[in-house]
């Protein structure tokens, strides 16, 4: 009943029962059992190339690097150093706007110059939330902010619909860095259809949106790193 359940032959789950493993399958499961004392001993820092080194060394072979890495990955064996980054292909912005801002900070009423950013607060074993807020240059004030789960467009058309909303009549001159959700063509619509003026930093110039940036820091070392 089983092996019908399986969609199993009566006749393979025996084979498979009865099968003795190969002598290469034996080797495997010895340099397996070699790589995690390894493991152990030097305290998880080996990646595959000093780990195939030490196998080598142990066993009088020279096994193939792919062989040790291969092996180490059904292990579940990895470096806890240096681990390679993952490298992000840039996309190509469908909409920049030049820096009208050019760091001038002062607003000299409510409603004149807006910043706006996205920042990551990391949670629990690898969980991550993110935080959408647009910030009034006038008094420091939060005009909109949405957190949530991924880092996309919703989160950031969301927050600006939400700014946009609370208007009248003014029509704010607002400013972001040159994320791909500023630089869509879905953001730079929303800042047509209200009116508004939008401002970008410069490639590589944080600086640019330094009052935003200074917020995230404050929010962060008050209300963020000194909880868990």
């Amino acid at each position: 009943m089983l092996c019908e359940i399986a969609g199993v032959s009566r006749a393979a789950y025996y084979k498979w029962l009865n099968r003795k493993p190969s002598s290469r399958e034996l080797e495997n499961e010895e340099i397996i059992k070699e790589m995690k004392a390894i493991h152990k001993n030097v305290k998880r820092i080996y990646g595959y190339r000093r780990m195939l080194i030490n196998i080598n060394r142990k066993f009088g072979k020279s096994y193939n690097h792919k062989r040790i890495y291969r092996l180490m990955k059904i292990a579940g064996i990895q470096s806890v150093i240096r681990r390679k980054k993952t490298r992000y292909k840039r996309s190509k912005p469908q909409h920049v706007a030049e820096n009208l801002l050019n760091r001038e900070f002062h607003a000299e009423k409510p409603n004149e110059k807006w910043v706006t950013d996205v920042t990551e607060f990391k949670y629990g074993t690898s969980k991550k939330a993110y935080l959408s807020a647009i910030l009034d240059l006038y008094d420091g004030s939060i005009i909109s902010y949405v957190l949530g789960h991924s880092n996309n467009n919703n989160l950031v058309f969301k927050t600006l619909d939400q700014a946009t909303d609370q208007l009248e009549t003014d029509r704010p001159l607002i400013h972001s860095d040159r994320g791909f959700q500023y630089t869509s063509h879905g953001f730079k619509r929303r800042i047509d259809e209200a009116k508004k003026t939008h401002s970008m930093s410069r490639v590589g110039k944080c600086i640019d949106n330094g009052p935003m940036e200074s917020f995230w820091g404050t929010l962060k070392c008050e209300e963020y790193y000194l909880h868990k």
